[in-house]
């Protein structure tokens, strides 16, 4: 049962909402901006709404997988490695040969559910670090190493804190080329387009 539902988590992580949305607009988002299978990718290709039509729909399957794992468990363990499996989906999809988006939003959706006061807090770095610099990725990176230490401080679960670490490990290595632009002044800013 226990591997059945991470399985199930995983592929329903690994849909990808991003590329056959863009698709729909008449794009392959592969091969625009940064190709990057994620809502900030798509914001710049196709525009904000469709940017957040993608990140919603992204944080809703995250939040699902934890949510269904919830629903045949009694014990916070099952949750968390249903959420980090999705996470895992959404970064190295099965169907993509393991090129997937970088984890943002489906952390988002996961953390919602399995450690709720965490996540305000962490959304307020992600803001603020943004709004300051106009870089989604280092709201990101910031956001993401935040959110295992506030958790642990709000007392979540410890399983849910281990899976916040984990998916800040993968967030933050999926931003590695990011974080070299950044440190190279080249990193693309809110509002440029693709």
């Amino acid at each position: 049962m226990t591997a059945a539902v991470v399985l199930a988590a995983y592929l329903l992580g690994s849909i990808p909402f991003a590329l056959i949305l863009a698709r729909r607009w008449g794009s392959d988002l592969r091969a625009v901006g940064s190709g990057n299978l994620g809502a900030a990718n798509v914001m710049r290709a196709s525009g904000v709404p469709a940017g957040v039509l993608v990140a919603i729909l992204d944080m809703t399957k995250g939040a699902a997988s934890v949510w269904l794992a919830a629903r045949v468990s009694d014990g916070a363990p099952l949750p968390a490695a249903a959420g980090l499996a999705a996470i895992i989906g959404h970064i190295y999809p099965i169907w993509l040969r393991f090129r997937g988006g970088k984890g943002v939003a489906t952390a988002c959706g996961v953390f919602s559910i399995l450690t709720p006061l965490a996540v305000p807090p962490a959304l307020a770095i992600f803001a603020a670090a943004v709004w300051l610099t106009k870089y989604i990725s280092l709201g990101s990176v910031l956001a993401s190493m935040a959110l295992p230490p506030i958790a642990y401080a709000l007392g979540s679960p410890a399983p849910a804190v281990i899976a916040a670490a984990a998916a800040s490990a993968f967030i933050v290595f999926r931003h590695r080329s990011n974080l070299v632009r950044l440190f190279t002044g080249t990193e693309r800013r809110v509002g440029t387009r693709a």
